[in-house]
């Protein structure tokens, strides 16, 4: 079998829940952006599509690479059973970005503003929060087999998670909100500007393009925050002309309201 072959058929096994095993398509999405990050394309992966446990998502990730599909590279992070594969090479540069206040963009979306807006009250956490997570991922060396994934201790219950998984995830922007103020937020009904990467991953006849990256920012703050987009798109176009398995690299922008937003 090929390289997709054998990462769709450690999804099916790994991956299903109760009787329902992941579909091909689901299969192939998860496997291409699990590449994406092994080529640094990405940092991190947040595993979504059901409710495999983060037992499941490490044994996935020790079977692609048991068949060298992705290196020794990847690890899982645990985050209040929120599953991750991440490049600990990629996620410790991204993180150290965010120390030295080169990304991201915070964007307040509390219920209690009457629209979203950047601030920069909230930097000094989440900077204590990156330096946490470095810790963690500075104990494990690259050049090893990594046992077991990681597991974000207690105290990451009041993380805004919304605004972590930016961090983690490479975004440009990411949202914050006052939980102790409220779950909600004022994105509702809100124009949107979504931006998505995509990407093929030819190994055989399939070039079903696959989304690596998906955000988003209000349209109000896009004057405001078009030389960070700009310059994460370069970075990205860098990278990938850096690698010769995934092609064709599409950024494309649309513009959404919606009645309501889950973060």
């Amino acid at each position: 079998m090929n390289a997709q072959e054998l990462a769709v058929s450690a999804a099916r096994q790994c991956l299903s829940t109760g009787r329902k095993s992941l579909s091909v398509p689901q299969s192939l999405d998860v496997a291409t952006q699990l590449v994406a990050v092994d080529l640094a394309l990405k940092p991190a992966l947040l595993y979504d599509i059901n409710s495999a446990s983060a037992e499941q998502v490490y044994q996935f990730l020790r079977s692609c690479q048991s068949s060298r599909i992705v290196s020794e590279a990847l690890v899982t992070l645990d985050l209040n059973d929120n599953s991750f594969i991440i490049n600990l090479a990629a996620a410790r540069s991204n993180l150290e970005r965010v120390l030295d206040n080169a990304s991201p963009v915070v964007i307040d979306v509390s219920s209690s503003l009457e629209k979203p807006a950047i601030t920069e009250c909230v930097r000094t956490g989440l900077k204590n929060i990156a330096q946490e997570l470095l810790l963690l991922l500075r104990r494990f060396d690259t050049t090893k087999e990594v046992d077991q994934g990681i597991y974000v201790a207690e105290g990451s219950e009041v993380w805004n998670l919304s605004a972590v998984f930016g961090l983690l995830l490479g975004y440009p922007a990411t949202y914050w909100f006052d939980q102790t103020e409220s779950f909600e937020n004022c994105l509702a009904m809100t124009p949107l500007t979504v931006t998505k990467a995509f990407a093929t991953w030819p190994a055989n006849a399939i070039s079903q393009k696959y989304c690596l990256y998906s955000f988003s920012i209000p349209a109000v703050l896009q004057n405001e925050t078009l030389s960070v987009v700009e310059k994460w798109k370069l970075g990205l176009h860098e990278r990938f002309q850096q690698q010769n398995v995934l092609k064709d690299l599409t950024i494309c922008h649309s513009a959404v309201t919606l009645s309501s937003v889950c973060l």
